[in-house]
């Protein structure tokens, strides 16, 4: 068979240029120290490669998130436990203005106390973070949610929205809690109605609880209460509603036994006195800030808290007062479970980003033992094919004439 010259060039050539090409793809994977670096290297390594890569990019922005979600909860728990221990405080000074030997002056002074840890609590709630949002406003984080109204009553410009972030595929969570939730949502201490006692009473009597008892025949309105002497030493009792129409006579009034009317049961703590008489308006909720604003009404008004009405006042805020400080409390567990939630998904992002970080370099890494030794094959190799190339190529018929 004979072989032209040409053709030994060609299988030559071609022989030293794969073993080039191989010794620099071994090259490259030293200089990157990865095994795969194209898809060619190794095809299902590299979707697997990949696949591992997405899932820690996605757990990535998860993490992102979640410490967004952990700065805000952990401010938020932090500001409502102030809130709480000014609440706490501002409870013991409301129980020391109770106490009946006080003068006016000195039920002033913790007037004034109050006022000055209200604005304190209202400094709280209005609080702004690093960006200027406000904390408490629900999703409305460049509107102050809290103010005071002439009347003292306080208003709230923000709404009940939470704002949310996804911390895990599926998985939104809070990571604000509302104003409304934390200061304006406490549960009336007595249920759905609000009381008004009438500054001429002389009986020690308070409202127990006034409550929706039967939703079917329920009228909400507001209604008048009022005892008149039976002229046997009892009272009889009158249930009026805001036209004046009556909805209830109890004749020889039991305040041992609660009345229900119109869907509403009301049950009496005390014995009440002919010509005593109050009010009823609905009211299931009440904010702590307008709790507090009544109090400090009632102290700065020096007589009246001694006198039957007032002692029904102050039992009635004391009980609103423990709803809102329950209610704060409510809310910093609710900052509380989802920060220690968030966190838990943190540590597991981290595991799992840990596992696929493992999965990807047993894929990925390259064997440098391995490479090199395969490297110094394709060396040798290429060095005897140049050598005998270049003999080869040298060989002439005339040497041989």
């Amino acid at each position: 068979m004979r072989i032209s010259t040409a053709q030994i060039y060609r299988q030559n050539v071609g022989s030293i240029t794969r073993s080039q090409q191989q010794s620099q793809e071994i090259i490259d994977k030293l200089s990157s120290g990865k095994r795969v670096n194209t898809a060619g290297d190794d095809p299902v390594a590299a979707i697997g490669i990949d696949n591992l890569n997405q899932q820690n990019a996605l757990i990535e922005q998860y993490l992102k998130n979640i410490d967004y979600s952990k700065n805000r909860l952990a401010v938020t728990e932090s500001k409502l436990g102030g809130a709480e221990s000014i609440a706490t405080s501002m409870r013991d000074r409301i129980l020391a203005a109770a106490n009946g030997t006080l003068s006016g002056d000195e039920r002033q002074g913790i007037a004034d106390e109050l006022k000055a840890s209200l604005e304190e609590m209202k400094s709280i709630a209005n609080y702004q973070d690093e960006s200027g949002n406000y904390l408490f406003a629900g999703t409305n984080i460049d509107t102050r949610p809290f103010d005071f109204s002439n009347t003292n009553t306080i208003v709230y410009n923000g709404n009940n929205t939470v704002r949310q972030a996804i911390v895990a595929d599926g998985i939104l969570m809070d990571t604000n809690v509302s104003g409304e939730v934390a200061f304006m949502a406490a549960p009336n201490a007595i249920g759905d109605y609000s009381v008004n006692y009438s500054s001429t009473q002389s009986g020690d009597m308070t409202i127990e609880s006034a409550a929706i008892s039967d939703p079917a025949s329920y009228v909400a309105d507001t209604y008048s209460f009022n005892f008149t002497d039976n002229g046997s030493g009892g009272v009889d009792l009158t249930v009026t509603d805001s036209s004046g129409t009556t909805v209830q006579t109890t004749p020889n009034f039991d305040p041992t036994n609660p009345i229900t009317f119109n869907g509403i049961e009301v049950s009496f703590d005390g014995t009440p006195k002919a010509g005593d008489s109050l009010t009823i308006e609905p009211n299931d909720t009440n904010s702590i800030f307008d709790t507090v604003q009544q109090a400090i009404a009632l102290f700065e008004n020096g007589e009246e808290i001694n006198t039957p009405a007032g002692r029904s006042k102050l039992a009635q805020l004391l009980n609103n007062f423990d709803s809102g400080v329950d209610q704060i409390r409510l809310a910093r567990g609710i900052a509380g479970n989802n920060l220690k939630a968030v966190e838990s998904y943190a540590s597991n992002h981290t595991d799992t980003q840990l596992v696929n970080s493992s999965a990807v370099s047993v894929l990925e890494d390259l064997d440098y033992a391995s490479a090199v030794t395969e490297f110094e094959k394709q060396q040798l190799a290429l060095n005897a094919a140049s050598n005998l190339f270049g003999r080869v190529s040298s060989v002439s018929l005339f040497d041989y004439l």
